[in-house]
């Protein structure tokens, strides 16, 4: 990490005592614990240009959820821009995701946490409107146009074909909600024992809680056990096979 990274971190944190890596990493960006005078904190970095705009959007959205206290996600304190690389800083929570808090439980634990896990989406899609997230234009329209957008970058698992079928054969439209946008099992914390917080929320917005539902049930699906404890968590909507084909095996694969 360069001097003047570090001056400006601190001009955040106060002095710091220590810099490492966490355990636990995505595959999009370098995360790093920060251990200063006023607290610890998590320092995320990116450099590829499409990672790098992912984290921006993520800093935007966790800047905008500041003042609220309805959505359990991280402090954003800042965000650092370098010629070739990007960092957002913000608060170090305890707890690990629930991927692997599955991978170290038995069975009854694992139906726990994944009723956890369906309750903790529930309350998310029953929130009332949040208004730095509305927004004017049709969540599955604009999601459509970056899918088209990522499939002439390339790096996507989607094709042409699955494209053109997904903008002509779109589901009946539900009733919007405040939505995660990339609602996996990587994507929650476990925190003494329950699903307890969101990360990585770069896709954030108001938008169809069927995505989230069909990513939140993609690795659960082929257990009946599994996905009959999500849904005593998750009692608002059910989704069709249809509409987890359209989203899961279909959208998420632009993404």
């Amino acid at each position: 990490m360069n001097q003047e990274l570090l001056k400006q971190i601190e001009n955040v944190v106060g002095e710091i005592y220590s810099i490492s890596k966490l355990e636990e990493q995505g595959c999009t960006s370098i995360v790093q614990k920060i251990s200063a005078l006023s607290g610890n904190f998590i320092l995320k970095s990116s450099s590829e240009d499409r990672y790098r705009e992912w984290l921006e959007t993520e800093a935007q959205v966790l800047k905008k959820l500041v003042k609220q206290t309805k959505i359990s996600v991280p402090h954003y304190y800042g965000f650092i821009k370098e010629e070739d690389k990007s960092h957002l800083l913000m608060s170090f929570e305890e707890g690990i995701s629930l991927t692997t808090a599955l991978e170290h439980a038995n069975f009854q634990e694992k139906l726990a946490l994944i009723k956890s896990f369906g309750s903790f989406i529930n309350q998310l899609h029953e929130l009332g409107p949040i208004n730095s997230l509305n927004h004017d234009n049709n969540w599955l329209d604009v999601q459509l146009k970056i899918a088209e957008q990522n499939l002439e970058q390339g790096g996507v698992d989607g094709n042409i074909q699955l494209l053109d079928k997904l903008i002509s054969h779109k589901p009946l439209p539900v009733k919007q909600t405040v939505i995660h946008g990339d609602c996996t099992t990587d994507n929650v914390l476990v925190i003494h024992g329950e699903v307890k917080m969101f990360i990585d929320v770069s896709g954030m917005a108001v938008g169809d809680p069927r995505y989230d539902e069909s990513l939140a049930i993609g690795r659960l699906k082929q257990n009946p056990e599994y996905l009959n404890a999500f849904y005593e968590g998750y009692t608002r909507y059910k989704v069709s096979n249809d509409e987890y084909s359209y989203f899961d095996e279909g959208l998420y694969e632009f993404f």
